[in-house]
């Protein structure tokens, strides 16, 4: 009886599942897309509602010539490209360049490559969707529109060989229009005001001048503040005292990932999509593991899984203190309309392996993304930092016509401040930084100017 034959889309991610069923099935790699529209011609019609006309690509004729040797009659063909629309046309575009008639053919899905995630697909497998293939078909007719059009006009005025993009051409303008909105700038003068007391020692700035923002146009308005100041006294005249919270940030998706990785790791887009595909499909050795160490990396999803909501709560209380877990799961409200809600955020697929457990086995890049996306994930489910936040406000000037202000604040509970911050590399140089403490003062107490 011949074997079931399970197509993805890479030869890493067929190799790491072969480890799960070697015996079982023969999992084969399409190299990613199989067919396009003809590379000489604009390739559809648009007096046909665009009916496109694709044929299968130079680079992957070899490809789909091995996968068909390995098809049997009695084969069953499992369609396993990834989740996301380009995955379901790539299957889809599959059936056709394989002249798929006569086998059986299921679709299966899984956005973590883990024995249970899929072998669960494989329980449970479907049609292709034929909504994803149709949106990523007008996506790509939408792309040979603009490019066909629009480049050659690119090669006469500016330079041959570029090209327009679907989205790029639309980008560029937008950075034309803010461009010139720059350039139209006009540059106004300002002047800030800042008065340093001792006794006790703090800074305070002028924010209002007789009940309104200051707003101080040129050095003779900020000598005559200056002056006027001094004929008065600086009086306390409120003391405000709050608390203040601060929450995590949601989990990665794939576009506040490549920022992050930029900011904190300095990796361009490419490179940081480059090691998560590494990470997702399991490009390392790791003694006693087989299988990928984070979730799929193209999402828009904020969804955390409940397995992962539960076993952040047990990391979260055995590494920093039942005090920093939360008793119900924190959820985040996906912003995006055409969000696919069947995704998950990116997220190690198994919180217990800490990055110091895998930093030996990967490469450096690899655990530096790794361990960002475990320090975000564990983060989003720890407990609010609490701050206490302190205003003083203050009256000055011949007439009280001015208000000085400071704010100060000190870090009660750091929470999950202890594990991440968005933008910062060391958490424990923000903690100390967030600690801005001024000294006590009274209403109504009168202060001396240095």
């Amino acid at each position: 009886m011949a074997k079931n034959i399970i197509i993805v889309e890479s030869p890493a991610k067929a190799k790491t599942i072969t480890r799960f069923f070697d015996k079982e099935y023969i999992v084969l790699a399409s190299m990613g897309h199989v067919r396009d529209l003809p590379s000489k011609e604009l390739g559809f019609d648009p007096q046909s509602d665009f009916e496109p006309k694709y044929e299968i690509m130079q680079s992957k004729r070899k490809v789909i010539q091995s996968i068909k040797k390995e098809i049997k009659a009695d084969s069953k063909i499992l369609l396993a490209t990834d989740e996301d629309r380009e995955g379901e046309s790539i299957s889809w575009h599959l059936v056709a360049a394989l002249k798929l008639k006569k086998q059986p053919i299921e679709r299966i899905v899984f956005h973590e490559i883990t024995k249970s995630a899929i072998s669960h697909a494989l329980a449970h497998p479907r049609k292709i969707d034929t909504n994803l293939v149709n949106a990523q078909q007008a996506r790509r007719v939408l792309d040979r529109a603009v490019g066909y059009k629009l480049s050659p006009l690119l090669w006469k005025k500016i330079k041959p060989g570029l090209s327009a993009g679907r989205v790029q051409s639309v980008a560029v303008r937008i950075i034309v229009e803010r461009e010139r909105e720059i350039r139209s700038f006009v540059p106004e003068e300002y002047w800030r005001i800042k008065t340093q007391f001792q006794h006790p020692e703090f800074l305070a700035e002028l924010t209002k001048i007789h009940g309104k923002t200051s707003k101080v146009k040129n050095e003779q308005e900020a000598q005559a503040i200056e002056q006027s100041m001094k004929q008065g006294n600086f009086v306390v005249n409120e003391v405000i005292e709050k608390d203040s919270f601060r929450k995590p940030v949601a989990p990665f998706t794939t576009s506040t990932l490549q920022q992050e990785a930029a900011r904190k790791l300095s990796f361009s887009v490419s490179q940081t999509m480059r090691i998560a595909q590494q990470l997702y499909e399991g490009y390392f050795e790791i003694p006693g593991y087989t299988g990928g160490l984070i979730t799929y990396m193209r999402t828009d999803s904020f969804h955390l899984s409940n397995q992962a909501l539960e076993q952040a709560k047990e990391v979260i209380t055995q590494e920093y203190g039942g005090a920093f877990a939360l008793e119900k799961p924190r959820t985040f409200a996906t912003k995006s309309k055409g969000a696919q809600e069947a995704h998950e955020a990116i997220r190690p697929t198994d919180l217990s392996m800490k990055p110091s457990q895998v930093e030996a086995h990967l490469n450096q890049q690899q655990y530096r993304l790794y361990d960002l996306i475990w320090k975000r994930t564990v983060a989003t489910q720890m407990q609010d930092a609490k701050f206490a936040i302190t205003t003083y406000k203050i009256l000055a000037g011949a007439n009280k016509e001015y208000l000085l202000e400071v704010k100060g604040q000190r870090l009660l509970f750091p929470g999950f401040l202890k594990v991440y911050t968005e933008g910062q590399d060391d958490t424990e140089s923000v903690l100390s930084d967030k600690d801005v403490l001024l000294p006590k003062v009274e209403k109504d107490e009168e202060l001396n100017v240095k």
